[in-house]
């Protein structure tokens, strides 16, 4: 079928652009914004996805204020309308790779309610492509790009008004094929053995000093019989006169300090060894700043009441929202009281950079999680 974007010039397949270029419908495109008081108020996120081959556009948002979280879920049947927009929520891109603006008109029992601009103050940075195989078959195949920026705005919990003055914010825009989509995985062989051991961080950050300005993003995935993966980019920009440079770096060590022996670990502190492509050190340090978001809130990790996760086809017109319990550092109080501890969560950081003369102090977003034994980082 034809949409608005075949009058445009930048087809890639001799097709209509309602179709990609695969038949797996595990296929996604997807855009999460976030954002975070720097004086540990408080922190939202906002993300929203197409499934072309599932036929779903999906959207979350979450905000943490005094210790609960606030959700709000809604779904969709993405044909015939291909628009950036489900249900209360619509993203515009204003500026590309420059500004947006997030909405979500007020909705569920707390009366959750958003208008935001998202600015970038750095470059968008393309993080190296992925690519992976598990017995044959391909798992991921993706591209992603990250940005640090602001953000600005109103935001409506439970009957108070919250007016966002230049939060410190970070989105990324990934797409291409990913696990957990839409479906159920196939199974093709034996899980890895509980003791085997996982590892993904993912840190966006920025600071500033009286000379320098920073904003980048570093990962490291190691996960049991998968090729490690590692991407780091920083932007540093001087006084007005001098040009943006872009610092890769080639590997950095964890250290971390949890908050209990517990599983899934919880981190609490955690600090970055790196080391630039010409030998330059240069150490990150991150504290818990406020609440971790709690990502099945958004839809992530069998999110949604119906536990299936993201990219599903829940009808033409899926709504859904409820209010967690997050004061505490590790576990999570859902409505029925039940207490979890999720795996996958996202934590606000303030931080401090030091070394290659990129020293200072800033704010940042850190998803961590350990688990089995990692022997590298000192786990068993």
């Amino acid at each position: 079928m034809l949409t608005p974007m075949d009058d445009t010039l930048w087809h890639t397949h001799p097709t209509t652009f309602d179709h990609v270029g695969t038949s797996d419908p595990r296929f996604f495109d997807r855009y999460w914004f976030a954002a975070s008081d720097p004086r540990g108020g408080g922190t939202l996120q906002l993300t929203l996805g197409v499934y072309n081959n599932m036929n779903v556009v999906d959207a979350g948002f979450i905000a943490i204020r005094n210790g609960r979280q606030f959700n709000v879920r809604a779904s969709r049947s993405l044909r015939p309308r291909f628009e950036t927009a489900v249900g209360p929520f619509s993203v515009e891109i204003l500026d590309p790779l420059r500004r947006a603006r997030l909405r979500l008109a007020r909705t569920g029992a707390d009366g959750v309610a958003a208008d935001l601009e998202w600015v970038g103050e750095f470059p968008a940075q393309e993080e190296s492509a992925r690519f992976t195989r598990v017995r044959g078959r391909v798992v991921e195949e993706s591209r992603r790009f990250d940005q640090v920026g602001h953000c600005t705005g109103t935001l409506e919990l439970a009957g108070e008004r919250i007016v966002l003055d230049r939060w410190w914010a970070t989105r990324d825009h990934s797409w291409g094929v990913r696990e957990m989509m839409g479906i159920p995985e196939p199974v093709t062989g034996p899980p890895p053995a509980p003791s085997s051991g996982s590892f993904f961080a993912f840190l966006f950050f920025s600071s500033s000093s009286s000379s320098t300005s920073i904003g980048g993003h570093l990962q490291i995935a190691q996960f049991s019989g998968r090729p490690s993966y590692f991407t780091a980019e920083i932007a540093a920009r001087g006084d007005g006169s001098a040009p943006l440079q872009h610092i890769h770096l080639k590997d950095a060590k964890p250290i971390l300090e949890f908050h209990d022996d517990a599983r899934p670990r919880r981190v609490k502190r955690a600090r970055f060894e790196a080391s630039t492509r010409d030998g330059r050190e240069v150490v990150i340090e991150a504290r818990a700043l406020c609440p971790a978001v709690d990502m099945q809130g958004l839809g992530y990790s069998g999110g949604y009441q119906d536990g299936r996760g993201l990219g599903v086809w829940r009808g033409d017109d899926h709504l859904e929202s409820d209010t967690w319990d997050v004061s505490h550092p590790c576990e999570v109080v859902r409505p029925d009281g039940a207490r979890v501890r999720p795996i996958h969560r996202i934590q606000p950081v303030a931080l401090t950079v030091r070394g290659a003369g990129l020293d200072g102090e800033g704010t940042g977003s850190l998803t961590l999680i350990a688990e089995g034994s990692l022997p590298q980082f000192g786990l068993a």
